[in-house]
């Protein structure tokens, strides 16, 4: 039995592995919506708090829901995209966002005991495919954040680029000659110093974080209240999908280091947890929350095997989400450091996303195909939506998500192309066996 204070060093570090991709996700969000300093203080700290909770609502592992592994849950990368694009198609409001975050998480808690039957139309080239397409679709916001942010006066500057250059460099450096621990929050680091660098060059400004106040206690529906469409709900809940693949994923990655069996009904527990998770996030508007696989090298790393360590984690967030001087704090960060980060951060997408691909059998005609068309729809429909300005309302809304078109493109070439390959292969069997006879 750990000692209290085990409990929470431990359980600290944890939130330190996790806190970089836990603020970056509602900071990147905030930032290309225009949200006040006010509302972004919000935004993160609703963040902190529900990311707490979802985390101690899995490690508790009830009969119907958690799955008792110690696993932090923390807002999923793959939803950035699609929150931005429907808030800004809905007159750059996230109440359409929240409505679609609501009705996901409703759905993966619903259908978590169908997951299995519904793995068979994301096979690994598909969600290697969507990985892929989320994350390119994701490298122009970090390049114009890299430039100082869009509309700025000092976009492009030199020292927007060189800020957002060293913030870079830093983070390569770090996971280049560290391992462990200092490893995994190579991002914060890379964060924290380059505003430091940007205070000195008179870039910071802590206004903000002075008149903000010390406790305050999350409410629901900040923003407003929530506004559903199908669209919206469409694209959340493709987005959900891919995140219980990767969380099962994770699952089976956490059971694997803590020496754990792990079975469907253990499965089905942790998706139920995530969907309720997913749909506190929309109700205090916060974001879509998934299993960290960050994590999971701590959990080896220390050696603790146990749950007491994640608790402790969980109840540290929910504390700091209560601090919004502190969720303050992190929005005085320069556009141009943030978009150092995110470089490094949606390059680790893409690149999750053609690790995923490189299992594939690529080989192979019908792979090649669903890779190569289901990636080109959807970077062509991210970069450069313009192009459907002139179709209807509904089909405008579609073929304008670079996420959905290129997912749906995946999910339908899988079908086809795979069915029409075992139809070839039957055709040859049967051939064999006719000329055998």
């Amino acid at each position: 039995m750990l000692s209290k204070q085990k409990i929470f060093t431990l359980g600290f570090q944890q939130v330190l592995a996790m806190y970089a991709g836990a603020v970056i996700v509602p900071l990147i969000i905030g930032k290309e919506l225009g949200l006040t300093p006010q509302q972004m203080a919000y935004l993160i700290a609703a963040d902190l708090f529900t990311s707490g909770l979802a985390t101690l609502l899995q490690v508790y592992g009830g009969r119907y829901i958690g799955s008792g592994l110690p696993v932090m849950l923390g807002c999923t990368f793959t939803a950035v995209g699609p929150i931005i694009a429907v808030s800004l198609s809905a007159g750059n409001s996230l109440t359409t966002a929240y409505g679609a975050i609501i009705v996901s998480g409703i759905f993966v808690f619903l259908f978590a005991p169908l997951f299995g039957k519904l793995l068979r139309f994301f096979p690994t080239v598909v969600t290697g495919s969507v990985v892929t397409i989320i994350g390119l679709s994701l490298i122009p916001v970090a390049m114009k954040n890299a430039a100082g942010g869009e509309g700025s006066a000092s976009f492009g500057s030199p020292t927007n680029l060189l800020l957002a250059f060293l913030t870079l460099l830093l983070i390569l450096l770090f996971n280049r000659f560290f391992t462990g621990f200092i490893r995994s929050v190579a991002v914060l680091i890379g964060l924290v110093t380059g505003t430091m660098i940007a205070f000195f060059l008179g870039m910071v400004d802590f206004s903000h974080v002075w008149t903000a106040s010390w406790i305050s206690i999350v409410q629901p529906f900040y923003f407003g209240t929530p506004r559903f469409d199908i669209m919206a709900i469409l694209t959340m809940i493709i987005v959900n999908i891919i995140s219980m693949v990767e969380s099962t994923g994770v699952y089976f990655a956490v059971g694997k280091v803590t020496d754990t069996k792990i079975d469907s009904k253990t499965v089905v527990k942790g998706l139920r947890a995530e969907g309720l998770a997913i749909t506190m996030g929309g109700v205090f508007n916060a974001f879509p929350y998934t299993a960290f696989s960050q994590n999971v090298g701590l959990l080896s790393l220390t050696g603790i095997k146990g749950r007491e360590a994640i608790m402790g984690a969980g109840v540290i967030l929910v504390t700091l989400g209560m601090l919004p001087k502190l969720a303050a704090l992190t929005t005085v960060i320069p556009d141009a450091v943030l978009g150092g980060a995110m470089i490094a951060m949606f390059g680790m997408v893409v690149a999750s996303g053609i690790n995923i691909l490189s299992s594939v059998d690529l080989s192979k005609n019908e792979n090649l195909l669903i890779a190569a068309c289901s990636i080109a729809v959807g970077l062509g429909s991210a970069v450069v939506p313009q192009m459907f300005d002139q179709l209807p309302g509904m089909a405008k809304m579609i073929m304008q998500n670079g996420i959905v078109t290129g997912s749906l493109t995946a999910i339908v070439l899988n079908i086809c192309l795979a069915r029409k390959d075992k139809a070839v292969k039957n055709a040859s069997q049967t051939a064999s066996e006719t000329v055998s006879v």
